[in-house]
């Protein structure tokens, strides 16, 4: 009894063995090739994300680098099956100046193209974009200052692709609301935050600038969580009054 006995919890114990490594390997492939989450821990893209969302990114949009395999290992250089964003696609990429940090920002400049900012106004290719002022934004202070809620100028921008969404002025004279022409090299994009006085992106070339196609790792496709700013999601017995419900599986756009 005691030899049959031993043989089955074995036999068990190889059995979870066997299912836990599938699971990882499933898991694995699921974050290399389809999708991997991530949270916002910054302002940049206020109000459209907010910190504390947790979202799902599509790897398989742009193709694969080997950024998109996890620990980044030199393996090849490039993309394979590779395909260029949209404009106004929301990305996340790697940091050029530090390929060890993760950014994500709203593509505004493909290859070739000229980028300017005129008195807090977008220009592409000395074409102003389309932009309608919206009622102001109201709710966690997306210009820098911690806690509290505030009152913010936000616009409704339309890009030559049709492509609109919101963003925030936080100040009618920002530091980067007057910028020289920024041209897009080839194989390169332009990226810009949506909280455009609060943003640290494209237009500051010795920070970020110019984003290879090979820095991309996915595109933002839908919040699946999402906790008010300050608090924790670990700690679960706060979720009742902290977790913000109401963006639960929205669509990033």
């Amino acid at each position: 009894m005691s030899v049959t006995s031993g043989t089955k919890s074995e036999s068990g114990l190889g059995e979870t063995i066997r299912v836990v490594i599938h699971a990882l390997l499933i898991a694995l492939v699921i974050r290399t090739f389809l999708f991997q989450p991530f949270n916002i821990p910054s302002g940049s893209m206020k109000a459209t994300l907010l910190v504390g969302d947790y979202l799902f990114v599509s790897k398989y949009s742009y193709g694969y680098s080997h950024y998109s395999i996890p620990f980044s290992p030199p393996l090849f250089s490039g993309r394979i099956w590779g395909s260029d964003p949209n404009r106004g696609d929301i990305v996340v990429f790697r940091l050029p100046k530090d390929d060890s940090t993760d950014y994500i920002k709203r593509v505004i400049g493909l290859p070739g193209d000229r980028i300017q900012m005129k008195d807090g106004l977008l220009y592409i290719n000395d074409t102003p974009v389309e932009r309608q002022r919206m009622s102001e934004y109201v709710g966690e202070d997306p210009c820098g200052s911690e806690g509290g809620t505030a009152r913010v100028k936000r616009w409704k921008e339309t890009l030559p692709n049709g492509v609109s969404y919101e963003t925030l002025d936080c100040a009618d004279n920002g530091y980067m609301d007057n910028t020289n022409v920024y041209t897009v090299p080839p194989g390169h994009f332009f990226m810009m935050g949506d909280n455009r006085d609060n943003s640290t992106d494209s237009r500051f070339l010795g920070q970020v600038g110019y984003v290879p196609a090979e820095n991309l790792i996915g595109r933002a496709q839908m919040i699946f969580f999402s906790i008010a700013e300050g608090e924790h999601a670990w700690m679960f017995w706060r979720w009742p009054w902290a977790v913000r419900w109401n963006r639960f599986f929205k669509i990033v756009r």
